[in-house]
């Protein structure tokens, strides 16, 4: 935890005084951030010694010195608006020399992020998450996952800091213990954690079966024949095979059927109407009933065989 506690020191110790002489796009900007609608939000100014008077200006009103500036040289800003935003400049008030530029960013600290987990193959497993609301704000998120309450801790893989997902490895696929995710959000005015306990058996929900076609049997007038593959996400179905269900409807129908769970890749579909079109989509789920089904498959129609 050394680094995040280093990384939120390094984003909440506010400004770094700089000093320069002439309000250009080159001069050092100092960065600040508060929260929108504090009551009050002070931007402070490093007054030079032998010198009392300091005036501010921002980038709205460049040729004139704004209210609220306190004996010790800092701008009270009041009821933080996203009107405020901007850049702000304090000047020495007798020479015009500008003793410090801040950019004043406004938003709010995040709240606890909602984690979902999801493994589309074993022993694979998908997390991501979201926050309640926007933090109008540069956030980033950090995340590590254990096995069980005394494992190592490892880092869950992201593309970038600020991804909403990460990817899980190397998890030991028929332990009884849980696998414990924190996610961490962090920005300029605070953190949230919070954390997602992960079962394999329970989050597993395979990618939809692929290649789904409908082919009439040559002589019979009302059967259809199925076929489809198992999703190519689905690493090992040699080790891990899957059970399929298949819905179809007549074209123009608001209703559907579905069969009982099989575990081929092909269905003879019996007892429907001659020369009717039908919609047929397939879902698929681990061979235990563990997790959940797919979502359904592309649609494929067809038409039973017709003699000439």
């Amino acid at each position: 935890m050394q680094w995040l506690l280093s990384f939120l020191l390094f984003l909440l110790s506010g400004l770094i005084v700089l000093a320069s002489t002439a309000w250009t796009s080159e001069e050092p900007i100092d960065h600040q951030y508060a929260r929108l609608g504090a009551t009050t939000v002070v931007l402070p100014c490093p007054v030079p010694e032998g010198r009392s008077r300091v005036a501010w200006k921002n980038h709205m009103s460049s040729e004139t010195a704004l209210d609220g500036v306190q004996p010790d040289g800092s701008l009270v800003l009041q009821n933080a608006s996203l009107a405020q935003e901007g850049e702000y400049r304090c000047q020495d008030a007798s020479t015009g020399q500008t003793l410090r530029r801040i950019r004043l960013r406004l938003g709010y600290p995040p709240k606890k992020p909602s984690i979902h987990c999801r493994s589309i193959s074993y022993p694979v497993v998908n997390c991501s998450w979201t926050l309640e609301s926007d933090t109008l704000l540069p956030t980033s998120f950090f995340a590590s996952y254990r096995h069980g309450l005394m494992g190592d801790v490892h880092q869950c893989k992201q593309l970038v800091a600020e991804s909403h997902s990460c990817s899980l490895a190397g998890l030991q696929m028929f332990s009884t213990d849980p696998y414990m995710l924190n996610v961490t959000a962090v920005n300029p005015l605070g953190s949230a954690s919070d954390y997602f306990l992960i079962f394999l058996d329970q989050i597993i929900q395979p990618d939809p079966p692929e290649n789904v076609m409908v082919s009439p049997i040559q002589g019979k007038k009302k059967t259809l024949l199925v076929q489809w593959k198992p999703p190519s996400s689905w690493l090992y179905p040699e080790y891990f095979p899957l059970q399929y269900i298949i819905r179809y409807s007549r074209d123009g129908s608001r209703f559907s059927r579905t069969t009982r769970p099989i575990e081929q890749t092909s269905f003879t579909l019996t007892g429907i109407r001659s020369g009717v079109t039908y919609h047929i989509q397939v879902a698929a789920k681990d061979f235990l009933d563990n997790g959940e089904y797919s979502a359904w498959s592309l649609p494929a129609s067809g038409a039973s065989w017709q003699p000439d």
